[in-house]
Formats: structure tokens, sequence, C-alpha cells
């Protein structure tokens, strides 16, 4: 089985971390409870060498024996040093043979009024807190002599040694469950990444039917959305394209094959007047037309993907253009027996655009209206508001499918495949014309309801786009 990576990743960081929070808590809890025994302890002897050193200077005094017993029953060792560094009396379990810790500068201080605080190991190795204070003769001005007090940290350390035991023991259960936290964590966290993966290999080989079951309310679940939806998006894409070149494969055969077939029969003089021969040369011509008009709009396509369009900008009048188109659709019109209505306003704003790429998606939205329109009318409307100046292109036709609106613009898409055949539409014209009018600071809008008719908007705002 391969190895979850992302999950051994995802483990492995969140382990890092509990390990981190595990050290320094345990580091945190070892030096509070090191500094908080060493500071009692200090303070314990400090006190004690105090008492001493003032049992020591009282005019009531107990006995030397006394005192030292006093102190066996303490369980500390307390030595009266002279000046001169001689042990006037000790007692305690300290080995009264090592005095490595009475030293001359300390002497010096002690009997300058002053008091020592040290740690002494001895030869065995064991700690000792060591304290020392200058004893006051009976005037209470003269130095007589030096206490020094020792305790051991024998056990200080064995408590501090059995509280690194117990967090020693406790770090370890506690990185044990966070082993198994973070195992069930990271299962969790790299399920749905690694179905991700999945998927999205899948979709790479080409299964674009692959659709992810994540349901989450998180950055997760928008990510698995995104998946799904470019799935889908990739599927109709690949359908779309395949009908497409079907469509287009059709489209050119059509006009080949008649281009072909009238070219022969004019060829062999199969035609019995001048009237049938020009019969098949108008066919001949309008076929050629057609192809060159499919060749024209893949041409333009095709730049269009490598975005290479060029536009030759200037300021253009909208009602000329408008007046201009009208003339070339009137006779389509007038074939089909429609009424072709204009409301064009004189006076608009000059818009800077192409006029020539502005007359082709006029155009192109007035056939398309001709040609999916049976009977009433077709309206072009030129007019301006306060925002924007707008052509409309409405008709009485046939309409599209309020679930197909989202997708004319799209590359490849043809309304009602069966039907788009039989009008004579190659799916190109919209796309191309949506392009060529935000290329020119516009947008394209389009409403329309089935059975009722179509009306496509242009809307520019007046001055250089992007203004």
């Amino acid at each position: 089985m391969k190895r979850n990576k992302i999950g051994f990743r995802l483990g492995l960081m969140i382990l890092a971390a509990f390990v981190v929070v595990i050290l320094s808590l345990g580091f945190t809890i070892d030096r509070m409870f090191t500094n908080f025994y060493n500071s009692e302890m200090r303070t314990e002897v400090d006190e004690l060498t105090t008492h001493f050193t003032a049992m020591s200077q009282s005019p009531e005094m107990l006995s030397e024996e006394t005192l030292l017993k006093f102190a066996d029953f303490s369980n500390v060792s307390i030595l009266f040093v002279s000046e001169q560094g001689e042990v006037l009396a000790n007692s305690g379990l300290y080995e009264k043979s090592d005095r490595t810790f009475i030293k001359s500068k300390d002497l010096r201080l002690l009997f300058s009024g002053k008091a020592i605080e040290l740690v002494h190991a001895d030869a065995n190795g064991e700690r000792y807190f060591v304290a020392a204070r200058p004893v006051l003769d009976s005037t209470g001005v003269n130095i007589k002599a030096a206490v020094y007090v020792l305790s051991s940290t024998r056990h200080m350390d064995e408590s501090i040694s059995a509280v690194r035991s117990v967090l020693i023991l406790s770090g370890l259960g506690a990185f044990l469950l966070a082993l198994g936290i973070t195992w069930i964590i990271a299962k969790i966290l790299s399920r749905p990444l690694l179905q991700m993966q999945v998927a999205t290999r899948n979709i790479a080989a080409g299964n674009l039917e692959t659709r992810l079951m994540i349901q989450r309310d998180d950055e997760i679940g928008v990510l698995a959305d995104s998946i799904n939806h470019l799935a889908t998006e990739l599927q109709r894409y690949r359908d779309t394209r395949q009908e497409f070149f079907a469509n287009i494969s059709h489209d050119l055969r059509t006009p080949i094959t008649y281009l072909e077939g009238y070219a022969q029969v004019l060829k062999k003089g199969l035609y019995e007047s001048e009237e049938e021969k020009d019969q098949y040369l108008g066919i001949i011509h309008e076929e050629a037309v057609r192809l060159q008009h499919l060749v024209n709009d893949l041409f333009d396509l095709a730049k269009m993907e490598e975005g290479k369009v060029s536009l030759s900008l200037e300021w253009i009048d909208l009602t000329e253009i408008a007046d201009n188109v009208v003339q070339k659709i009137m006779l389509k019109a007038c074939e089909k027996k429609l009424t072709l209505r204009t409301k064009i306003i004189t006076h608009v704003s000059l818009i800077y655009g192409d006029g020539l790429r502005m007359e082709q998606v006029l155009l192109n939205l007035l056939e398309n209206a001709v040609r999916y329109t049976e009977k009433g009318s077709i309206t072009l409307e030129l007019d301006q508001n306060n925002t924007y100046v707008y052509l409309a292109v409405e008709d009485t036709g046939i309409g599209i499918p309020e679930d197909e609106i989202p997708y004319i613009f799209e590359r490849f898409y043809r309304v009602e495949k069966s039907r788009s055949r039989q009008y004579g539409g190659t799916g190109l014209g919209l796309p191309i014309a949506k392009k060529l009018v935000e290329l020119q600071g516009g947008e394209l809008l389009v409403s329309s309801k089935l059975g009722q008719g179509t009306r496509f908007e242009l809307r520019f705002v007046p001055g250089y786009p992007g203004d």
C-alpha cells in the first residue's frame, strides 16, 4: 500500500508541536520545583543560622553543649570557628576533618561583621547549603567567633529526583497520547486531501465524470466544490467541443459538396438552358459566400484564442453604423416578410472603438434575429441615458431556453443543436461578438423568453475604454 505522505507530514508537524509543548512544560515545571526547593532550603538554613547566632549572643545563652545538641536535633551541622580558622566546636553528621569550605576571605568578611552563603560539595559529592554569621561577645561589640551552619541537600535532591521521575513518566504518557491523537487527526485531515488527489488525477486522465462527495463548511469543502465545478466545466467543454467539431465538419462538407457537384455539372455541360446555368452559378456563389463566412469566423476565433485581435480605435458615430447595418439587413428581412423597425436617436455621444468591428457585431446580432424569427418584427434601438449609450436588437423569434442563456457566449456552444443546424448557425457568432464588444470597453447583455423573442443590448460608457 502506498504510504500516505500527506498524513505522515501532517502527523509529523502536529506531533512536533506536541513534543515542543510537552518538553517546554516539563522543563518549566522542573525549574519551578527546583527553584522552589532551593529557595525554601536556603531560607530555612538562613533562619536557623540567624537563630543560632542570636542564641549564642544572648546573655542568657544556653551552654555550648546544649546548643550543639539542638543543632543535631535540627538535622544540620554547626561549627564555631575562630578568626584564625580553628574549629572551636562542631556538631552534626558533617565530617569535621573537611574544612575546605572555610576560606580566609570568608573569615575576613565574617569578622568584619558580614554574613555569607555558599554551596559546598564534600569529597563524596554530597552537597550542602552553608550559611555563616558573626557571633558577638556579651558586650555586643566585639566578634568572638563565627558560626557555620551546614544543611545537606540530600533530601531535597531526592525530592527533586522524584518529581523529575513523575515528570518523565507523565511526559512519556502524554507523548503516547499525543501520538494517538496525532494519528487520528492526520487521518481525518488527510482523507479529503487524498480523495482530491485521486479525483484530480482521474480528471487529468480524462475521466471527467469524477465527483467528490465531500460536504464540509470550510476551506476543504470549498476546494472540493471547486474541483467538482472544474470537472463539470471541463466535461461540458469537452462535449461542446466535440459537438462543435462535428457541426463544423458538417457545415464545411455541405458547401464543399455543393461546390464540387455543381462545378462538375457546369464543367460537363449538364444543363439545358442559360437560365439553368445561371441558377447553378448562383448556388455556387451562395455556397462560396457561406463557406467564406464560416472560415472568417474560424479565423477570428483562432486569433481570439491567441490574443491577437487587432482593433483600429477611433471616435465613431453609432448612428451612422446603425443606419449602414439596417440597409444591409433590409433585404433579408423583406425576404422573410419581417417588419424591421428602428428607434435611432441621432444625437448620441461618440464612442471610442473600431467602426468595422462594431458593424460586424451589430450585423451578426441582426442576422441572428432574422434567422431565428419566422414572423413578427425586428427592432433596432439606439439611445443614451445618464450612464451609457446602448444599442439593442430585439426580435419576436423562437427565443432561447432559460437554462441555456448562461452558455450562449461560450466558445463551441450552440443552442438546441439540431435546430441551430436547421437555421444555419455555427455557434461562433455570439462568442466573437461578445469578445469584440469587451475589447472596445463595452458589454453585451441578453434577455429572452422561449417562444416570445430575444433582446441583445450593447452598452458603452462614453469616453476612452477603461476611463
